[in-house]
């Protein structure tokens, strides 16, 4: 195939890919009114902001996190937005027997559950990767392993109320970028491991839906802290970045991707051209400011 072809597919894919986004927006509000979710990750950042748009829209609330402390916050800011009810569980997703417990908590809470987002991660390195097999351990456990313990326990509750699992994934998780080897490992994980799953809910004419959240660079503390000074790229705002994460979840759309542009035509790229690709990442990468 000539490169004229190419180009013309590959304009011919993201217009058709523009129209596919763009014909799914009829998301409501009230969808979400009365549904009983989960949302990890939800002291701060995205998992914060989607426990606020859950609550507005009169939502049961159990957030996970760390920090209990932030926790209280949370769940008392979502009270007064509205929150059917809101409630709070602490502890590390580095153990499997904390990531049961939260959901036996939603179960002894309600009894069922509508919605499972997966949002927490680990702290990771934004450096060159150094041979530690022990942080390696320790992300895969977060970032992976708990997640599917998490939706191994969810799942009988799921299936009996046809709910939805919404996975929070990274741009990081399509496309290899450099200084993110830990945590880029982990979200391709997820990747191979919800979209198999996905294919085998069809198979079993199971009625859980699985949308996997591509998200590039977004404004919350910590990816801003990280990547100060390294990485020239504008953050999209996380508010929005949060909402668009529910609505997908809501509409049991199989990916979303934020924000779309900046995330879907690398991947063509990447397809067409992967040199390419990588010479333009490495391009956003001021790499003597890592040196110091």
């Amino acid at each position: 195939m000539g490169l004229l072809q190419k180009i013309l597919v590959l304009f011919v894919g993201l217009i058709l890919a523009f129209c596919f986004y763009s014909g799914n927006e009829d998301f409501k509000p009230e969808m979400l009114k009365g549904k009983r979710v989960i949302v990890t990750g939800a002291s701060t950042g995205i998992g914060e902001q989607m426990a606020y748009h859950l609550a507005r829209m009169g939502s049961h609330i159990l957030i996970t996190a760390r920090t209990e402390a932030k926790l209280q916050k949370v769940v008392a800011q979502c009270l007064e937005l509205g929150a059917a009810s809101a409630s709070y569980i602490s502890g590390s997703m580095e153990d499997m027997a904390f990531a049961q417990s939260v959901v036996r908590k939603a179960e002894e809470l309600w009894g069922s559950l509508d919605m499972l987002i997966l949002n927490h991660v680990s702290p990771s390195n934004f450096s060159y990767f150094n041979g530690d097999i022990a942080h390696m351990q320790k992300v895969l456990n977060i970032n992976f392993l708990s997640y599917v313990t998490m939706t191994v326990a969810a799942l009988p509750m799921l299936k009996d109320s046809g709910g939805s699992i919404i996975v929070v994934s990274s741009f990081a998780g399509k496309v290899a970028f450099p200084l993110t080897a830990y945590y880029s490992a982990t979200k391709f994980a997820l990747d191979g491991f919800f979209s198999s799953l996905r294919q085998e809910f069809v198979m079993q004419n199971s009625n859980v839906s699985i949308t996997l959240c591509v998200l590039g660079l977004i404004d919350t503390e910590t990816a801003m802290k990280a990547v100060s000074g390294v990485v020239q790229s504008s953050a999209a705002p996380k508010e929005e970045c949060a909402l668009e994460i529910i609505k997908g979840g809501a509409l049991r759309q199989r990916e979303i991707y934020y924000e779309y542009l900046s995330t879907k035509i690398p991947l063509l790229i990447r397809d067409w051209a992967p040199n390419l690709l990588d010479y333009i990442i490495q391009m956003h990468y001021n790499v003597e400011k890592l040196k110091d």
